[in-house]
């Protein structure tokens, strides 16, 4: 057997020259090799790809290894807003002109031989007091004033304007309507990264038969509605702007500082929490439009108590994303306080500085009566009921008149006697689908459909579109299943918005109820119908065959709506229809 041969320094080399054991041999081009077997695909003199040295860190016997700071978990990655802002912009506007002249287009011409419609004649006929009184209702002395004080004071301010008219007092509403398509595109450009699907959004909710009928009449909805996307807008903003500044932190929760003294633990807490946000204004804002949306009517106090909710959830979890080990305490000690302070304190404030023109006069109901004492017991609904308890508990004007306004709204129920009942009332569970619309407005044996014909007729109906409503439980299903098995906030968030107006509607069915309460689930509804046809349209990356297909299912979708809208907009707008078209318009028996 041959003994294996022992290479040897060649000519003009030395036994010197060889390198340590261990060491890389220098090559004649200035690299090194590492001197073990090559790997398939790996090129050992790349010190890029080289496989590192195993026992690189090993020390002798009895020395210590380098003691090197922990490295942090790899924090995620935001995805970032589009770049084509201007583009944007120009979609925004185009859209928001269009939904302004879709809802301001005729919007004076029906009336009930020209005064107010439906409950318009509660709320127009309050403005133009509130417009005459420097921002109050007339001393009436009975329990027609339910609700606070800014709804109305807006709707008086069209009459200010354009004085006591139909299309006055439905000015602000115009307003209002048009600034809901504004914050919808935004709001869909904001969650789907995209300002393609910002645009459908936009097209959607101009083409919503809700939306467009409470732009249109002079009820309170409306202005919830858009107090209550605007709200929603800020949150979602401040979710994006929180995460940004806590990335861009420098944090590091493994080796804290030690702390002495009567505050050790709350300090080393203050130390594990990442950095202080300090002032959050669009978290403000959200807190200012909430306000708003309780000066409105009363059960903004939903909204409040969810989107606070869902603020702190989203605060831990932005901890806990960028390392934080405990990101329940560490939202308590970084953002409870704040959140509660912008999220609550800031609402309240607001609702109590809409009732400013109250407070300054003497002479509104009730400025100077105390509605708990025994002599006003004749004017509660249930004077043993825990609102009248709780009024009681502050002998304030304001306080109890508030309760007072509360227990209207609890004892409104609807009649035992199936013939005193409302024929539009309606209960919860038909407004996800509209199953049961409110006629606002009826004129029979009209012209305007046909020549000579004089047995034309006009409705004005509050219709959901019906390819956009009923989808909704397909919708709702869908972002159930999303926030599950995915955990996609953006599904949760619409969740959270669309429950804070529908659920609480349970707690009370004995109550009267009509289809216009639901008027905010609206942008909800098309925020989430978006979300769906973000994920069927996919990524721009993805193949030739399914990226078309999923741009022609939008497409068609889309265009189906669109067309739906217009062939709704009789019924929407009081339009004249012949007796033939009004039953063709009515797809349902319940919406007859």
């Amino acid at each position: 057997m041959t003994a294996p041969t022992t290479a040897r320094p060649s000519a003009g080399e030395s036994a010197a020259d060889e390198p340590a054991a261990g060491e890389p041999k220098l090559l004649s081009d200035g690299s090194h090799s590492r001197g073990r077997p090559s790997v398939p695909g790996l090129d050992d003199t790349d010190p890029d790809r080289a496989r590192q040295d195993p026992a690189a860190d090993v020390v002798a016997i009895g020395q210590v290894p380098p003691i090197e700071r922990p490295l942090r978990p790899e924090r995620r990655r935001l995805a970032g807003p589009p770049t084509d802002r201007l583009r944007s912009w120009i979609t925004t506007i185009v859209l928001t002109v269009i939904g302004g002249l879709t809802r301001l287009w005729n919007v004076g011409s029906a009336t009930d031989n020209g005064t107010p419609l439906f409950d318009e004649k509660y709320y127009a006929v309050q403005a133009a007091e509130v417009a005459r009184n420097g921002g109050v209702e007339d001393n009436q002395a009975y329990g027609v004033v339910v609700h606070p004080p800014f709804g109305k004071q807006l709707i008086a301010i069209g009459e200010n304007l354009l004085g006591y008219t139909p299309t006055g007092w439905r000015l602000s509403s115009v307003i209002a309507g048009t600034v809901v398509v504004l914050l919808t595109v935004r709001v869909v450009r904001r969650l789907t990264r995209s300002t393609l699907m910002g645009g459908i959004g936009g097209v959607l909710i101009i083409c919503d038969g809700v939306s467009h009928v409470m732009s249109r009449t002079a009820l309170l909805d409306v202005f919830q509605e858009v107090f209550i996307l605007a709200a929603f807008a800020c949150l979602i903003a401040d979710r994006d702007q929180t995460r940004a500044r806590l990335v861009a932190s420098d944090f590091n929760s493994f080796l804290p500082p030690e702390r002495t003294g009567l505050l050790k633990r709350w300090n080393r807490w203050g130390d594990t929490a990442g950095a202080a946000l300090g002032a959050r204004w669009w978290r403000f804002g959200c807190g200012v439009f909430l306000g708003l949306t309780l000066a409105v009517k009363y059960n903004g106090a939903y909204w409040i108590v969810a989107f606070g909710l869902l603020s702190v959830i989203w605060d831990i979890t932005a901890r806990r994303e960028i390392g934080v080990r405990r990101p329940v305490v560490a939202a308590l000690r970084r953002d409870v306080a704040p959140s509660l302070w912008s999220l609550v304190v800031i609402p309240i404030g607001i609702y109590l500085a809409s009732w400013w023109a109250w407070f300054f006069s003497e002479t509104a109901y009730p400025r100077h009566a105390f509605m708990a004492d025994a002599s006003h017991a004749g004017e509660w609904n249930n004077a043993n009921s825990v609102l009248h308890w709780a009024a009681g508990l502050w002998h304030n004007s304001l306080w109890q008149w508030t309760f007072k306004m509360l227990d209207f709204h609890a004892n409104l129920l609807t009649p035992a006697i199936p013939k005193d009942r409302h024929p539009w009332e309606s209960k919860p569970w038909t407004w996800p689908l509209g199953t049961r619309p409110v006629l606002y407005f009826v004129g029979d044996n009209q012209t305007g459909c046909g020549t000579g014909r004089t047995d034309c007729t006009e409705r004005i109906m509050l219709i959901g579109t019906p390819a956009l409503w009923w989808i909704s439980l397909f919708v709702c299903a869908w972002a159930l299943w999303r926030c599950v098995a995915r955990l996609d906030w953006r599904y949760a968030a619409v969740l959270v918005g669309y429950g804070a107006d529908y659920i609480p509607w349970f707690f009370n069915l004995q109550r009267q109820m009509y289809f216009f309460y639901a008027t905010p689930l609206a942008p909800f509804l098309i925020i989430g119908i978006c979300l769906v046809l973000a994920d069927i349209l996919g990524r721009a990356g993805a193949g030739v065959e399914r990226r078309y297909l999923s741009i022609g299912i939008v497409a068609l979708y889309v265009g189906l709506v669109v067309a739906n809208f217009i062939w709704l907009l009789p019924m929407l707008n009081g339009s004249p229809m012949t007796p033939e078209q009004l039953t063709a318009h009515t797809l349902i028996p319940s919406w007859g």
